[in-house]
């Protein structure tokens, strides 16, 4: 359903800008709190993003784990700190979450390859 992170980010692009074009209010409400709430403040902007991927995996969004990784990354966090946020989420959700990792680990050595 999802393929590769970069069909992924393909997708996704492209989906942006349907909401956009057809939802411009949500598509800018959305944005303008996403931007508020992951900027650095008590918590750096590369903890947030660890907390949202560990939600993601618990959550088992597919689409939320790799947009997180992605921005975790731009954020310098390391893979050890991406695998055990991960893992933290497996504590909170269990199996349904522990499935994901291997998500979790195709997407950064994806990713990881095309810097």
């Amino acid at each position: 359903m999802y393929g590769t992170a970069k069909e992924f980010f393909e997708a996704r692009r492209d989906n942006a800008r349907k909401t956009r074009d057809n939802a411009p209010q949500v598509a800018k409400a959305f944005a303008q709190m996403e931007l508020a709430l992951m900027a650095d403040g008590a918590l750096s902007a590369k903890t947030k993003e660890l907390v949202a991927l560990g939600i993601a995996v618990a959550e088992h969004c597919v689409p939320c784990i790799r947009a997180h990784i992605a921005a975790a990354l731009e954020e310098g966090a390391s893979r050890e700190e991406i695998l055990e946020a991960a893992g933290v989420a497996v504590v909170m959700a269990g199996g349904p979450a522990y499935i994901h990792i291997p998500l979790v680990v195709e997407t950064l050595d994806e990713l990881k390859k095309e810097e």
